[in-house]
């Protein structure tokens, strides 16, 4: 998608900012390399490069000799360093007349998400008299946000998704009656397959784990350390993918069964606490959205963990509510978190992510993960929301 000088401009002397300075070295800033439509395009990028676009005029960049050609499709002007002198002196002609830029900066690294501009970088603009500020509010906004297409595709993932969740609980209801003796690694095994024949893709398998493994938010079963799946156990399934197309959007779900017929009483309560969290952050994001008031991405969080807290499950919280999707599972816009971080961007028309509350013990974790896309007057829950764990006895 091209980049729209004009819009960033505004939103630049909305947000008091003199400018937004794009850097890049070796692929350390993805956010900057997709905004400039860098990102899989398969060119060599082994020097710095830099754009600046400006608050007002005309943008500019600074490449070096052996790569010049990396920015020829912006707009603006360009200079060509070679050697180390020559940079520091183009750069400091580039931001000549700046003062506040936006980076992909966080102070304290608050956000890590936006935390891709070295120290060294940061350290070097501010001899040079700038002070950089971080880019969190823009990135959600020109980058962030879903065209109809992404959000067509996410739709299709996640339809894809809850289909090869049905085919796991169905496997695991028949390898129960013939007494197969599947391990999750084995089911895991399964579903990646059934990925392939969706047309999904993913960076990684799904989380299978059942009884204690399932208090582990990001256990992976490996194939010599997986346990079997037998009968009463707490099975959780947590999975995510997107389309094999370019620009296509994740879908990311949890899901929790139990291959008995009568689900313990202790999961029980903790599933129905964390689906009461799950719903109210729902009903917040929902009452905001149509109100139209801003609403921060901590409040959400919060409103979701105080539901966990006042059952007296506040000890087994180990997570922030939800996460941005974008073309990367973990996307670059505002997060439900006010537990690992405290993340004060708005969410904003065209974005998605998830909600997804967990609790967790030594003995077993429970989780519900759905995915939500606002749209200009209304928030959208984009699948199923489980209302009660899965009997698969």
């Amino acid at each position: 998608m091209p980049l729209d000088i004009s819009a960033i401009q505004t939103a630049l002397c909305d947000d008091g900012l003199d400018g937004w300075l794009l850097y890049d070295f070796h692929g350390s800033n993805e956010i900057a390399r997709r905004l400039v439509g860098l990102s899989g395009t398969g060119k060599m990028e082994t020097r710095r490069w830099y754009y600046l676009i400006p608050a007002e005029g005309e943008p500019r960049g600074l490449v070096h000799a052996i790569e010049r050609h990396n920015l020829d499709t912006l707009p603006g002007s360009k200079q060509v360093y070679a050697d180390r002198q020559q940079l520091e002196v183009g750069l400091r002609t580039l931001v000549s007349g700046q003062r506040r830029l936006a980076m992909e900066y966080s102070p304290n690294c608050a956000i890590p998400y936006m935390s891709r501009v070295d120290a060294g970088t940061v350290e070097l603009l501010r001899r040079f008299n700038i002070e950089p500020a971080s880019s969190g509010n823009l990135v959600q906004r020109f980058v962030a946000r879903w065209n109809e297409q992404a959000l067509t595709s996410h739709r299709k993932a996640s339809e894809r998704l809850h289909r090869i969740k049905d085919r796991a609980f169905d496997e695991t209801c028949r390898a129960l009656r013939n007494q197969t003796r599947p391990t999750e690694h084995d089911l895991q095994q399964q579903m990646v397959d059934w990925f392939a024949e969706e047309g999904l893709v993913s960076d990684s398998a799904p989380v299978v784990a059942v009884q204690e493994h399932s208090g582990d938010p990001h256990y992976l079963p490996q194939a010599n350390n997986s346990r079997v799946i037998s009968a009463d156990m707490l099975l959780l399934l947590d999975l995510w993918g997107k389309l094999d197309e370019p620009d296509a959007v994740f879908a990311d779900i949890t899901w929790v069964g139990y291959t008995g017929r009568s689900v313990p009483k202790a999961m029980q309560t903790a599933f129905s606490v964390i689906t009461a969290a799950r719903d109210k952050a729902v009903e917040l994001i929902e009452a905001r959205v149509q109100a139209e008031q801003a609403l921060m991405g901590w409040e959400v969080d919060r409103a979701a963990r105080e539901v966990i807290q006042l059952a007296g499950y506040g000890d087994w919280i180990l997570h922030r509510t939800g996460h941005s999707l974008g073309e990367q599972v973990h996307g670059d816009g505002v997060h439900l978190d006010d537990y690992e971080t405290h993340d004060d961007r708005c969410l904003l028309p065209g974005t998605g992510f998830t909600i997804e509350p967990g609790v967790y013990s030594s003995e077993f974790g429970v989780r519900t993960e759905i995915n939500m896309y606002i749209g200009e007057r209304e928030a959208l829950v984009t699948g199923p929301r489980q209302k009660e764990i899965v009997t698969l006895g």
